[in-house]
């Protein structure tokens, strides 16, 4: 499943701007949620397609929303998402995005506030049946609106949240103003429209400004990449840091997964500089590894299967 981020912030911050830069899509009807994807760059993945002569190479994305607005209700749908990239406006004589960013964490909160309340009326009305669960349940939930009464966000929350809450104060937050002490975001929306030649040639051959915000992403979340690598395509994936070969064959495809034998690994620096799987595996620099082989950032990976 690919990274899930939401762009939210204060009204006239550039959040579409944001959106249409990364995504390349419009995103241009007012008052509605823009959805779409960004590829993520890696300066591996085409070394990697050299070697196997891809005929298609695919990077990792990044899936994107913008909502409009930022009270609770809009915010509330981007439960789901893995980070929030908040925008903040860098650009008038008012501009303070200090204090904009603390009323947009304030704003989360409020939005966390709401959400439990509703979600505590809802399991204490259930209680009444007298099932402990349920009042054990209803306790915990009281107990996490106090603390958030307190004005503490989730992230703060010393026990176990209870299941499927859903928070967004516990989500990674990535600020990037919109201004000249940050990001030019309508330069960077319309540079989106230009081919990617002409784009380059604008920047000087300079990578884009926002390919230091998905780093952001990679850093915040802990992601890694690795990579398949074949004639018909080679591709990147993202996974957390810590998570399986088995994690890896389920991001591609949950066949793979459900009929995993084993995982050939190799390194992707190997790769490149042998020139091919077959010489890889001469010099011993290949290997094979189970379900539960922790997959590291650079793997080219190719799972063997049977379903």
């Amino acid at each position: 499943m690919a990274l899930e981020v939401g762009i939210v912030g204060l009204p006239g911050s550039g959040k579409t701007s944001l959106f249409r830069a990364l995504t390349k899509a419009e995103g241009s009807e007012y008052g509605k949620t823009h959805v779409g994807v960004a590829p993520v760059a890696d300066d591996r993945l085409e070394p990697v397609a050299r070697v196997v002569h891809a005929r298609k190479i695919t990077p990792a994305v990044v899936r994107v929303q913008d909502v409009p607005g930022s009270g609770a209700a809009l915010l509330g749908n981007l439960r789901q998402v893995d980070a929030l990239l908040v925008v903040l406006r860098g650009f008038g004589e008012d501009a303070d995005s200090e204090r904009d960013l603390e009323t947009f964490r304030l704003e989360l909160l409020v939005a966390d506030r709401d959400h439990v309340e509703r979600r505590l009326e809802r399991v204490a009305k259930q209680a009444k049946s007298g099932d402990p669960k349920l009042r054990a349940d209803a306790a915990e939930l009281e107990r996490v609106l106090a603390h958030v009464d307190g004005g503490r966000s989730l992230a703060e929350y010393d026990a176990p949240l209870p299941e499927g809450l859903e928070p967004l104060t516990t989500k990674p937050v990535i600020a990037l103003v919109n201004g000249p002490a940050g990001v030019d975001l309508q330069l960077e929306a319309e540079l989106a429209e230009l081919p990617d030649e002409e784009a380059a040639a604008f920047r000087n051959g300079g990578r884009s400004a926002l390919e230091d915000v998905v780093g952001r992403l990679h850093a915040a979340l802990d992601l890694i990449t690795f990579f398949t690598a074949g004639e018909k395509e080679t591709r990147a994936w993202t996974l957390r840091n810590g998570q399986t070969a088995l994690d890896a064959a389920e991001a591609i495809h949950s066949d793979i997964a459900r009929g995993f034998i084993r995982c050939e690994v190799v390194d992707w620096r190997d790769l490149v500089e042998l020139g091919s799987h077959a010489e890889v595996a001469r010099h011993g620099r290949q290997r094979l590894e189970g379900k539960t082989y922790v997959v590291q950032d650079g793997d080219v990976l190719n799972i063997r299967f049977n379903v």
